[in-house]
């Protein structure tokens, strides 16, 4: 599958459990919507990320993308540690300059 290289970079690096990777995907006032909260900046992404991994030690495997207007929604497939597992996610990133500016997580 060909993602533009953020998005590349966002899911390599969750795969490795590697924050440092994963937050150099993100611009510094990038926006993460996930489970009904909104993380505004590196610090808050970072810890997001941290207590996800913590809680559902999860990996999340692009199936599909597809690009609607500015947004690209990527299907993955989450597997991990929380009722349901595996489940399909919708992954919609807004990209600028070459950086994820926004990305929301839903079913």
């Amino acid at each position: 599958m060909n993602l533009p290289q953020p998005i590349e970079t966002y899911f390599n690096a969750d795969s490795r459990n590697d924050a440092d990777a994963m937050l150099q995907a993100f611009g510094t006032d990038a926006v993460v919507r996930d489970e009904g909260k909104t993380h505004r900046g590196c610090q808050a992404i970072e810890a997001w990320w941290r207590a996800a991994k913590a809680q559902y030690q999860h990996v999340a495997e692009p199936l599909e993308c597809t690009k609607e207007r500015e947004e690209y929604r990527v299907r993955a497939r989450v597997t991990g540690n929380f009722p349901g597992s595996p489940a399909v996610l919708t992954f919609a990133f807004r990209l600028e300059h070459n950086w994820i500016a926004r990305l929301e997580i839903t079913a």
